[in-house]
């Protein structure tokens, strides 16, 4: 079935068609959510939270651009309506002192599993997470986080650099493990 066909199904209320179409995004999606999430069924509740919209909204899709894509935007505008409502982004905590200079070594990267590095960035607070995701894995600009997020993009800024900052620390903790 094409991605036309399956949206028209879909549009057309054919349950099959629904199905197909949340099996075969569903999975990129749920990563997705993981990445935004404290832990796994906040993640699944996001998902289904995510995929309710799209259905609702999937005739207003015009076949312009990537439909991955499309769903994608409203998976992450769902996960940063979450964490509004739940007023968690502004989260501020105390941070160990950073030595600037310090960095990891690349190859030492190579003894960390993807899913260490998600429960790493699972474990930063709310609003680190939330920049740090939007910022380096979804590709926004400081600029638009700040709109998405009501936060001034200075804001932004510093919200990844502390989430960057903690990252190291926790990698460097890690990784003298392997060393």
């Amino acid at each position: 079935m094409t991605e036309r066909e399956l949206i028209e199904g879909c549009l057309r209320g054919e349950r099959a068609a629904q199905e197909e179409l949340f099996r075969r995004y569903s999975g990129k999606m749920l990563a997705v959510c993981r990445r935004y999430a404290r832990h796994e069924m906040e993640a699944e509740d996001l998902l289904q939270e995510a995929f309710i919209r799209v259905f609702d909204r999937l005739s207003q899709f015009k076949h312009q651009g990537s439909f991955e894509g499309w769903i994608r935007r409203i998976v992450v505008h769902t996960v940063l309506k979450h964490f509004r409502k739940a007023s968690t982004q502004r989260e501020q905590i105390g941070l160990p002192e950073f030595v600037e200079g310090e960095y990891i070594d690349p190859s030492a990267l190579q003894h960390l599993q993807e899913e260490e590095l998600l429960k790493l960035i699972a474990a930063l607070p709310d609003g680190y997470r939330l920049v740090f995701n939007l910022y380096a894995i979804e590709g926004y600009s400081h600029k638009e986080i700040a709109q998405l997020l009501g936060i001034g993009e200075s804001t932004s800024r510093s919200q990844f650099l502390k989430a960057r900052k903690t990252l190291q620390a926790q990698l460097r903790k890690l990784l003298s493990i392997f060393v």
